[in-house]
């Protein structure tokens, strides 16, 4: 018979890390863990990546969801996980895992050998001017071909100066940037932001202005002297209708797709199919999860058709995430199989 169990744990950031909704310095996560009691050294694990103040999931019942879910695991295909996207992502790659043999191959694909790896790009979290600055050097040192900035906390004319600081070095032929501004921008002044954004050659911004407003959403898609990716927008439409509802509505040129804020990988295959259905780009990013959630992550982008950079940076944030044979070389993902899974939890729910 199928069981599961799950435990509690808390990520530490390595150095403060700044959004536009505030400063993390730590992440709450929980992990599942699916066995068979005929056999229960053979186990799956995943990552419920809960993400405080963001996610829909973000309830008083959420751990008791969870324990739910682990009570009944065995019929798993007859729960309705559908409002619960940080439990549907951890519980999809913990079963996946299993069935695969219990190796932490969620996807099995010439990445998962370590044949392959993806092209991700640098992210730039908010800070002051200077210290954004040593960033950004370290990262074009590093190789990376894109750059992704957070902005919305900072003097906006300070980050335009440090776009400018790029591009005065590197044309958009060389870097491409990218700016992620979590929904800092009032509506009524967005499209100025835009406007003065658009002389740094930007690939795209992400989310200008807060999740809901369609209307004014659509209106800055319309005018926009750059791309328009949606972000945070995506999150909390669980219905595929509403999902193709919302692309046409708003008409975006991309869409950013971060699965344990979405709906899992179900989810995010709907997504994939509304933008394509509305002719959308998109990209996947992870949103602040562990090795384990990050490496779901990645196996899973490596069996889609990307062709541009994914959002897949950030396995080296904390002091204690779990070792894992995920490591980055450059702009470069990779998963090494000669590196070993270190995961010891001493208490399991």
């Amino acid at each position: 018979m199928l069981k599961a169990t799950y435990t509690p744990y808390t990520l530490r950031f390595k150095v403060p890390s700044g959004t536009s909704r505030g400063v993390l310095t730590e992440k709450e996560t929980y992990f599942i863990k699916v066995w068979d009691d005929a056999d229960p050294g053979h186990f799956g694990l995943g990552e419920c990546a809960l993400f405080r103040g963001l996610g829909a999931d973000d309830r008083p019942e959420y751990e008791s969801m969870l324990q739910q879910v682990c009570r009944e695991i065995d019929r798993y295909e007859n729960l309705d996980l559908t409002a619960w996207s940080s439990i549907r992502f951890g519980a999809e790659t913990a079963l996946a895992d299993w069935r695969n043999g219990g190796h932490r191959v969620i996807f099995p694909s010439d990445f998962a050998t370590g044949g392959r790896g993806i092209v991700i790009n640098g992210l730039i979290w908010m800070g002051d001017k200077r210290t954004m600055a040593a960033r950004i050097e370290e990262k074009l040192a590093a190789g990376f071909s894109c750059i992704k900035l957070k902005i919305g906390a900072i003097d906006f004319d300070d980050e335009c100066e440090l776009l400018d600081f790029i591009r005065r070095r590197y044309s958009r032929e060389l870097i491409e940037l990218r700016v992620d501004a979590n929904g800092a921008f009032a509506p009524e002044r967005a499209l100025e932001y835009l406007k003065r954004l658009s002389a740094y050659d930007l690939h795209s911004i992400e989310q200008p202005i807060r999740a809901g407003q369609w209307e004014a959403m659509a209106r800055l898609c319309e005018a926009s002297p750059l791309p328009i990716a949606l972000d945070e927008e995506l999150i909390g439409v669980n219905d595929s209708i509403a999902k193709i509802e919302l692309l046409k509505t708003i008409s975006p040129q991309y869409i950013v797709l971060k699965p344990s804020l979405i709906g899992g990988f179900s989810g995010t295959h709907e997504w994939i199919e509304a933008a394509r259905t509305c002719g959308a780009g998109w990209w996947i990013t992870s949103a602040l999860e562990s090795n384990v959630g990050l490496n779901a992550i990645a196996q899973f982008t490596a069996t889609l058709p990307v062709d541009m950079p994914q959002g897949l940076g950030t396995g080296a944030l904390y002091t204690n995430n779990i070792p894992s044979p995920l490591e980055q070389v450059g702009e470069i993902l990779r998963y090494n199989p000669e590196r070993e899974w270190i995961f010891s939890m001493d208490s399991w729910k």
